[in-house]
């Protein structure tokens, strides 16, 4: 196998360079692995990404840089499969900071799929674990809140190029935030893909901790994740998705009780919001705001969807 890394970025250079730099220590040690490269797309960073990665391209021999104008991570990652010259993809974000075995945990898990499945109708799957730590994000423990039951997410994956390839890759109309990564996982799954978990392969999230200041940013995401949601729907009109982008009665009712009907929002919680980050349980309140912002996704969800009903009649 060799592989190709492709990573989409906007505005991420300080954790992009701790990304980078756990690449290039990687332990090659499966003779499965050819080689790897890893293929950044700058998706229009006005941060100096693209200069600081030339002045300092001695410490990254394995990374090639393109460069587009900013239009989300689907495209930017579409540029980067398209340029690849690996028969294996893997798929990160630029805020994963990755273990010394992550290449060879994705080679031995693709090779196990093989034999279990007799075929390479496979990808794997890493595992993600959120963290706020900068200075040394690798020793955050796994936590119950990192459990993902995601069938394909582009944090942490690897597949066969052309199995990508013969799905059409990311569908480009989701320039908002959410659900790129698992509409095109509808896809592979049609096309009778597996998903084989790999836990060894391990990649840490960084974040900055919770604070009052994020939440205009955060409501705004999950109103755009409501809207790519519908038309994750549009594409694949099925109960499974509903469930998945929140649009069913159930999500309705359930957050709208925990929220009061909107009254638990970022004005009235964000006394016990401050209380807990003051007394050092930034990801304590970060749930507590997941009352509201969930609230604020299905309010998004079927704004969109009653917007959406004109325009297909």
């Amino acid at each position: 196998m060799f592989f190709s890394i492709v990573i989409p970025t906007y505005n991420r250079l300080p954790i992009l360079a701790k990304c980078l730099r756990s690449l290039e220590r990687q332990n090659l040690d499966d003779v499965a692995i050819e080689g790897y490269e890893v293929v950044l797309v700058d998706d229009g960073s006005t941060d100096g990404t693209l200069a600081w990665l030339e002045a300092n391209a001695a410490e990254f021999p394995h990374v090639r840089s393109l460069l587009q104008d900013h239009q989300g991570p689907a495209a930017a990652r579409n540029l980067g499969v398209e340029q690849a010259k690996g028969d294996t993809i893997v798929f990160i974000d630029s805020d994963l900071v990755v273990t010394e075995n992550f290449l060879q945990a994705h080679a031995q898990g693709l090779q196990q799929g093989r034999e279990m499945y007799r075929s390479d109708r496979i990808f794997t799957y890493g595992r993600v674990i959120n963290t706020c730590n900068f200075d040394n994000p690798t020793a955050e423990p796994y936590k119950i809140t990192d459990f993902s039951a995601a069938y394909f997410a582009t944090g942490n994956v690897a597949i066969p190029r052309h199995w990508l390839e013969k799905a059409g890759l990311f569908d480009t109309r989701f320039q908002l935030y959410g659900w790129e990564d698992l509409e095109l996982g509808v896809r592979l799954k049609q096309l009778g893909l597996k998903l084989v978990k790999c836990p060894d392969a391990v990649g840490y999230h960084w974040h900055p901790a919770f604070n009052l200041e994020q939440i205009p940013l955060l409501i705004d995401k999950e109103i755009q994740r409501g809207r790519m949601g519908v038309l994750f729907y549009q594409k694949h009109p099925t109960w499974e998705v509903r469930m998945m982008i929140q649009m069913t009665w159930i999500h309705c009712w359930l957050w709208g009780i925990l929220s009061l009907g909107g009254q638990l929002n970022e004005r009235t919680l964000a006394p016990v919001l401050r209380w807990l980050i003051n007394q050092g349980k930034p990801q304590l309140a970060e749930q507590v705001a997941r009352i509201f912002l969930n609230w604020y996704n299905v309010q998004g969800v079927y704004e969109e969807y009653a917007l959406m009903k004109p325009r297909t009649e």
